[in-house]
């Protein structure tokens, strides 16, 4: 519960942060999907997609600074990818021993699908819309529910920049390049997998929710925009 807790408050805290810049896009699947949506301009996800692996990456480094007597500690010095010393597992996802890659790419589909399905219900002012100030928090109970109930068989990545960034930075900083041959080549699966669930749960949210709206009194250009708060931020 401690990591459900401190995953899902930490976005919270990063979307307050970066809401006022960039919309607080912290996931290169959420990005997409509003590019896919017509949300937010195709030229910008690279940018974003660069500095959320960067921003990743450099957490990572950050937390293994921190509790870098730990790790030697725990492991005699040795830092593992598998087996009962393994610690690469903090800092990106592996599959349980029972997972197959086809139910673990199912499973990420499902959990980014559900995610975005959310988040675009959270932001979308004309539905049951969060007050506005407080969607960041909505967004945090929303993955303390998703890790909580899809956790148990990969970690419940959900987020292409919070496994590869952490997991580049595992394979240069001791671990090696086994942390992309672990799990049966594990590590390509919650980066695409979540790419395709983030598009299935948007246009799953605009087909079945969207489009049925009542039509507004007034509209405008920007009416798009301004009913996603998300990308409305900046």
């Amino acid at each position: 519960m401690s990591v459900t807790i401190g995953f899902a408050m930490a976005v919270t805290v990063a979307v307050y942060v970066t809401g006022g810049i960039s919309g607080g896009h912290i996931n290169p699947a959420v990005s997409l999907a509003m590019c896919v949506t017509g949300r937010l301009k195709w030229t910008k996800l690279p940018i974003y997609i660069l500095a959320q692996l960067l921003g990743a990456f450099v957490g990572a480094a950050a937390v293994f600074g921190i509790y870098y007597d730990a790790f030697m500690d725990f492991s005699d010095g040795k830092l593992e990818v598998t087996g009962p010393n393994a610690t690469a597992h903090i800092f990106a996802t592996y599959p349980a021993p029972y997972l197959s890659l086809m139910n673990g790419f199912a499973d990420q589909v499902m959990s980014t699908a559900v995610l975005l399905l959310a988040v675009f219900a959270i932001f979308d002012t004309r539905n049951n819309s969060v007050p506005k100030g407080l969607e960041p928090i909505a967004v945090g109970l929303l993955i303390i529910a998703l890790s909580c109930s899809l956790g148990m068989n990969s970690g419940c990545a959900m987020n292409p920049a919070r496994d590869l960034g952490p997991r580049l930075f595992t394979a240069v900083a001791g671990w090696g390049m086994e942390v992309f041959t672990a799990g049966n080549n594990w590590w390509w699966v919650p980066i695409v997998a979540p790419l395709l669930g983030a598009v299935v749960g948007a246009m799953t949210y605009i087909i079945f929710i969207e489009m049925h709206h009542s039509d507004p009194q007034s509209g405008g250009e920007n009416e798009v925009r301004d009913k996603y708060e998300l990308t409305n931020m900046e």
